[in-house]
């Protein structure tokens, strides 16, 4: 069974995306040594999305660049799988699978699907969610050098709550965007 990774670019003060999810300050990102994101995107069956960063997606579909309007710049394939409330809304879609259930179940869905292939979640309140079931094996990272000032925070819990991570990896021709991969130290208790 594959992996179930968090996976990001990050601003410099923590974002995972500008105010109404733009992505365009991903053009700020330092160029990863060629292979690497096909590397990547290569160990990746499933992705988690969820329904807001799809909209703004569609939203956006004319303002995105190669590189932000598809997952992996478009060296990924694979299957994509948006969380909502609403899956009847986006069931035409033939590119994702609309589902309506908790993150475990999503989860356990997208191992049926990945088989020895890794899941990627790429939403920080699925991810978040994810933790709290101590269900993320990898947490992928990499930094762009920009600030943002506001948009969507990498992790925010009301209140707080503090994960530590262990170095894992750190990505051989990423280094100028700080390509890191971590583990959980400790777990959350469920």
């Amino acid at each position: 069974m594959g992996k179930v990774a968090w996976g990001f670019t990050c601003s410099l003060d923590g974002f995972i995306a500008g105010p109404d999810h733009d992505m365009s300050w991903l053009a700020a990102a330092e160029p990863l040594a060629e292979g690497v994101t096909e590397r990547l995107a290569g160990e990746v069956a499933v992705i988690i999305a969820g329904r807001n960063g799809y909209d703004a997606a569609q939203a956006q579909r004319n303002e995105r660049d190669e590189m932000t309007s598809e997952a992996y710049g478009g060296a990924w394939s694979g299957t994509e799988i948006i969380l909502t409330h609403r899956p009847h809304e986006i069931a035409h879609d033939p590119s994702i699978v609309a589902m309506n259930c908790g993150i475990v179940e999503a989860i356990d869905r997208a191992q049926q699907i990945a088989g020895d292939r890794n899941i990627q979640i790429i939403s920080a309140d699925i991810a978040r969610q994810a933790l709290e079931h101590n269900l993320i094996d990898e947490l992928q990272v990499f930094v762009a050098p920009v600030f943002l000032g506001d948009g969507i925070r990498i992790f925010e819990v009301s209140g707080g709550y503090r994960y530590d991570w262990e170095l894992a990896e750190t990505y051989e021709g990423a280094e100028r965007s700080f390509g890191r991969t971590y583990r959980p130290r400790r777990h959350r208790p469920s």
